[in-house]
């Protein structure tokens, strides 16, 4: 997220709608829950390909929703955070440098796409609803995960490789991408879709929950 050609990318706002996935037919885990619901929104076209990539995953598999919508400035806090966090580890660091490293695993606050309600953190899920293996814990860092937290990291078990190539083919199927350095993150419609997707605009931009 700190290549120049994702803030490079303009924004023309679409106007669309945050929608609550709790509504429909998506299970949602209430690990990230927050007061207002936050967490549980996405714009409707993020939810509509959703629902398109839930039906194209194996049989008995489904999609477990765990984070959508952050508000600017709860990403803003995330982003200070981790960045402190880098400062203290690696004090010899320029500020310049603080800011790349930090942007691997946090978006910084002005491109964020879960700050546009483009972007859904998911795992996977069986019929029982019991969570599959996908190499790591969902949001552990590429310092806690020795890299494993990558998308295409290797080194990870056969099972965990299997689950993420079938979550990857379902999501990417719909129209969505990921962030390659966590296998959860997917999204559409935002800054760093159109690069990687090859639009000249976005039509998502930072929004905020009314």
């Amino acid at each position: 997220m700190s290549d120049r050609r994702v803030a490079a990318i303009p924004v023309r706002e679409c106007g669309e709608e945050l929608v609550d996935v709790r509504a429909h037919a998506i299970e949602v885990d209430a690990r990230k829950v927050d007061a207002a619901g936050a967490y549980a929104h996405v714009r409707r076209g993020v939810l509509t390909r959703l629902l398109h990539a839930q039906s194209l995953l194996p049989t008995g598999v489904r999609l477990l929703f765990v984070e959508g919508y952050r508000p600017p400035a709860l990403q803003r806090r995330y982003f200070e955070e981790y960045s402190d966090e880098l400062s203290r580890v690696h004090p010899d660091w320029t500020a310049a440098r603080i800011r790349e490293a930090a942007s691997r695993y946090v978006s910084p606050p002005e491109i964020a796409p879960h700050s546009a309600g483009a972007a859904v953190d998911v795992t996977l899920v069986d019929h029982r609803d019991r969570e599959l293996d996908l190499g790591t814990r969902m949001n552990a860092s590429p310092e806690e995960s020795d890299g494993a937290c990558y998308t295409d990291a290797p080194g990870i078990g056969v099972p965990a490789r299997t689950n993420r190539s079938a979550l990857g083919a379902a999501l990417s199927a719909a129209g969505l991408v990921n962030y390659p350095t966590e296998w959860w993150h997917w999204s559409y419609g935002d800054r760093y879709w159109a690069l990687r997707s090859r639009r000249s605009v976005a039509p998502y931009g930072p929004v905020e929950l009314t």
